[in-house]
Parts: structure tokens; sequence; C-alpha cells
């Protein structure tokens, strides 16, 4: 009679729960090897004569912190959730941005500085486009899966294999397309501008990249209609991701406009905080961590974003309105400036929190009113009757719990029967 082997079977177990973490952050160590090749690259360009060709620049910035956040929030996603394909898609999406940061310094010491010095450097070149064009698809599909690990319903798992397999034919015909390409033109330029690539490798390019773009509006026509039924837990995660979405699009604002009056160093910066919001979100809002603190997040950084716009203003005017009136060089109006917003910093908080919470919290701050109210009455109040329904009633009103109920422990003592 066969017999089942208990510690045995509880070993393959424990091995198949834990290939998931070992398989995630054996390539968040991949792609931490592939982030330093670039700066190995640069040095050896530079000591070959070429530092026109060094790859490190101020926008080599974002793409490396946005590579190494999705990686690492995504091997943390598959290692506590290793059936939910975001994770996966994250360190996806991080490895590939981390072999298209490496092959921007691979392809120019491979074709132009030391021809040949490098295997397969044709190849690398070649593949180099279909990289972006695999990130910009990953961050499409992260989009559809969101938060659930699948579509929004049956019809939306149609267009995501459609949009799957329009994904694998574009990326296979932008590997093998005959054409020529120009190697430096492709570093100068970046891997997106047609004019690098001639023949049909140029119009495969950019079907892969139309498909990439495609694939990520899909995404977020999905999380719309996912919001428009979303209810609960669920919507409160599509919250978060709303909210990236929205600070991702503020800050590669502001990183346009710094662009665009000259401060580029600033502008990569800008977009580094750009990119982190994405991934940390997705995160957040599969894990469910903190889930419920996103009107606060919101509300604070809305204070204390107009709290130090108005701080800033009235030290301006009080350092220029004293530096008329007192001596040139004197520090009067500087410490004068200083005291009196220190003096406001407090009472203008205050005041910018209850603004902000009356119109964008007003659940919380309709239970602060409703539990101060409570407090006072409190005082006037020896009914213990009436007060259990007002404390019943005012934690209901404030907590919106399914049931709520009061127990009141017995008096004990020597006197009491």
């Amino acid at each position: 009679m066969p017999t089942t082997n208990g510690p045995s079977q509880h070993g393959r177990v424990a091995r198949l729960r834990r290939w998931p973490v070992v398989l995630a952050w054996t390539l968040v160590a991949v792609e931490l090897l592939l982030v330093a090749s670039p700066p190995w690259f640069d040095l050896l360009n530079r000591r070959a004569g070429r530092p026109d060709l060094a790859v490190l620049a101020p926008f080599a910035i974002p793409p490396t912190v946005a590579a190494l956040t999705a990686g690492v929030v995504g091997a943390v996603l598959a290692s506590r959730r290793p059936r939910h394909p975001v994770g996966w898609l994250l360190l996806a999406m991080g490895v590939t941005m981390s072999v298209s940061g490496a092959a921007v310094g691979y392809i120019p010491y491979g074709l132009v500085v030391r021809p040949g010095a490098l295997p397969a450097a044709n190849l690398v070149a070649r593949l180099y486009p279909v990289t972006i064009a695999v990130v910009l698809a990953a961050v499409g599909f992260i989009l559809l899966l969101t938060p659930t690990g699948s579509p929004p319903s049956l019809r939306w798992r149609w267009w995501a294999r459609g949009l799957a397999v329009a994904v694998a034919v574009a990326l296979v015909a932008a590997t093998i397309a005959p054409g020529s390409l120009d190697p430096l033109a492709q570093f100068v330029s970046g891997p997106m501008d047609p004019q690098v690539y001639g023949g049909a490798l140029r119009v495969a390019n950019q079907l892969a990249l139309l498909v990439g773009l495609l694939t990520i509006l899909a995404g977020a026509a999905s999380l719309v209609v996912r919001y428009r039924s979303a209810r609960g837990v669920e919507r409160q995660q599509l919250q978060w991701v709303a909210l990236a979405a929205a600070l991702t699009g503020l800050s590669m604002l502001v990183a346009a406009i710094l662009i665009a009056v000259g401060e580029v160093n600033l502008a990569a910066w800008a977009s580094v905080v750009g990119v982190l919001f994405l991934p940390l979100a997705t995160g957040a809002a599969i894990l469910r961590y903190r889930l419920y603190d996103l009107d606060r997040i919101i509300s604070r950084t809305l204070a204390y974003g107009l709290l130090t716009v108005l701080l800033g203003l009235g030290y301006a005017a009080v350092v220029l309105g004293l530096g008329r009136l007192l001596p040139e060089g004197s520090s009067l109006a500087v410490a004068g400036a200083t005291l009196a917003v220190a003096a406001l910093f407090q009472p203008l908080r205050r005041r910018l929190q209850a603004a902000v919470d009356r119109r964008f919290n007003r659940r919380r701050h309709d239970a602060a009113r409703v539990i101060e109210e409570f407090g006072a009455r409190l005082r006037d109040q020896v009914d213990m009757d009436t007060l259990t329904g007002e404390l019943l009633a005012v934690t209901t009103q404030t907590m919106q719990p399914t049931r709520a109920s009061l127990w009141l422990r017995p008096p004990t003592g020597p006197g009491v029967r």
C-alpha cells in the first residue's frame, strides 16, 4: 500500500514557494549589473579619445531610477503575490530598461569607437529600439491588469490577447526586418528617430512603437472603465493609481518647462520624481498597503504645498519691503522675514489644513466636527443611557461600521452587590 512521505512533500511545497522569491531577486541582481555598465563604457570611450560619445548625462538619471524602482517593486510583488502578473510585468519593465541603458554604451563602443571589439553589436543595435517598445507595452499591460490581475471584463480579455499578439509580431518584425542602420545617428538622435533606419527596418520599428503606445492607451481606457464600476477596496486601489498618473504627468510638465528655459539638470531631477510614482502606487494598491490613507495624503500635500507658496511669497515681500527701508547690506531684512515666517507658520498651517479638509477631505472634516460637538455635549451630560446612545450614534456617523454595540463592565468593589 503506497504511503506519502510527509516531510518530503512539505519540502517540495517549500521549494515551490521559494522559487518565485529567488527568481524575482535574481532578476533585480541582473538589473543592478546592467545599470553598472554605462559608467564602464563611458570610461572606455574617454580612454579611446571619444569623450563626445560619453553616455553619462543628466538625462540618464530618470530611466535608471525608473528601472530600479520598477524592478524592486516588482520583486516585492512577485515574492508576495507570485500569481499576480503585475509584479512580473514590473520586473520585465525594469530589466528591459536596464538592457536599454546598457545598449546605449554598448552600441557606440562596439560599432563606432572599436568596431568588432564587442560581440553581436549589430544585433544589439537592432534590439535597442525594440526595448523601448517592450517598455511601452509593459506599462500598458500593467495598467490593463491593475489591481485585480485580470482585465475588467471578458470583452477586455479579447483586447488583451489581441494586443499581446500585436506586440509580439511587431517586436519580431522590428528585429528581423531587412534594412540599414546608422549606429552613430542612433546614439545621437535616439532610437525613436526614424531617420536612423532605412528600408523595411524603419517601418517595422515605427509599427512596434505605435503598438506600444496603443497598448498604453488601451490600458488607460481600461482603468477608466474599471473605475466607473468599482466599489470599496478596488475603487480605493484605483484612486492610488490615478493619483500616481496625475503626479507623473505634472512632473513631466514641470520637466518640459525647465527644458524650455534651459535648466536641463533640474529637468532631469524633476523627471526622476515623476518616474517614481506609478510603480510605487501600483505596488501599494495591489498589496493594499495603507490603502485608506489616500485622502489624508492628498489633503496634507495640498495644504503644505499652498503653505510653502504663501510663506515663500511672504518672505520675499518682507525682504524686499524692509530692504528698501534699511541700509544696503543690512541683515535685519532677512532676520525680520525669517521671524515673520516662523510666527505665521502654525496659524497659517491650521487655517489652510481646515480649508483643504472642508473642500477635498470632507469625511475627515465632518468626523472631526462631529467628535468636537460630542465632546462639548459630554461635559454637560450625566445620564448613562443618553451617553450610550450618543456614543453609538457618533461612532456610526464617523467610523461607519457595519454593526456597533457598547458593553459596560459592571462596577466591582467591596460596597457593590
